[in-house]
């Protein structure tokens, strides 16, 4: 057992010992009550995002549906540094985010873990995003705010999908489009019962509860 309170008056470095060890019961809780509903079948992945507010945005959504990976790829701007703390509320803290700046190496990563990759995209294939299987594993690519996805990573998906829209302008903020799919999957995936059972767990639980830490309130 921790001896918190012999740590506590040293000073010790408490990165090493369990986060619940420092939590009130009502903070254990709360996370335990996320981390049993975290997604390990669902990702987004956005390509060439330049505003870091959209990005945050989309964070904060993942984080809403329990989403736990998400997949940043810039092969045409910078890698980015930071994310919007004012869009996010933080959300960047709670999720896993993997960066790549190479188009073959963010596939890869992907095929190991999802069976479909999926982009927004207007084409004559397109499938209606209501028309689709969201709960199975699947990876969903955004593209940059002014291009869209290339035409590289479309090559290399299994499919394009559209937001229905009835109104004049065709096209929707990335940041929105994101919510409105991830909440069909949330939808999709709540009557499949994904919800129901913890997908992380083992060793992988572990790490990801000693990388959360014990952080303050929001």
């Amino acid at each position: 057992m921790v001896d918190v309170k012999n740590i506590l008056s040293n000073n010790v470095n408490t990165n090493n010992y369990p986060i619940f060890a420092f939590m009130t019961p009502e903070r254990t809780q709360r996370l335990n009550d996320v981390l049993s509903k975290r997604q390990l079948n669902l990702t987004v992945v956005l390509e060439n995002v330049a505003d870091p507010h959209n990005i945050s945005a989309v964070m904060r959504t993942c984080d809403a549906v329990g989403i736990q990976e998400i997949y940043i790829l810039n092969t045409i701007i910078p890698r980015h540094k930071k994310w919007g703390a004012k869009s996010s509320s933080s959300a960047s803290k709670w999720l896993t985010i993997h960066q790549f700046t190479d188009i073959t190496s963010c596939f890869e990563a992907l095929r190991k873990k999802y069976n479909k990759i999926y982009t927004t995209h207007l084409s004559h294939d397109a499938v209606n995003l209501y028309d689709m299987n969201l709960t199975e594993k699947v990876a969903l690519i955004f593209g940059n705010e002014h291009s869209g996805v290339s035409n590289e990573l479309i090559g290399l998906a299994d499919g394009n999908f559209i937001i229905p829209q009835v109104g004049i302008i065709k096209s929707l903020n990335i940041s929105v489009a994101c919510a409105v799919s991830l909440y069909e999957a949330h939808r999709q995936k709540s009557i499949a019962g994904h919800y129901n059972q913890p997908q992380i767990t083992g060793n992988e639980l572990a790490e990801l509860r000693q990388h959360w830490g014990f952080l303050d309130e929001e």
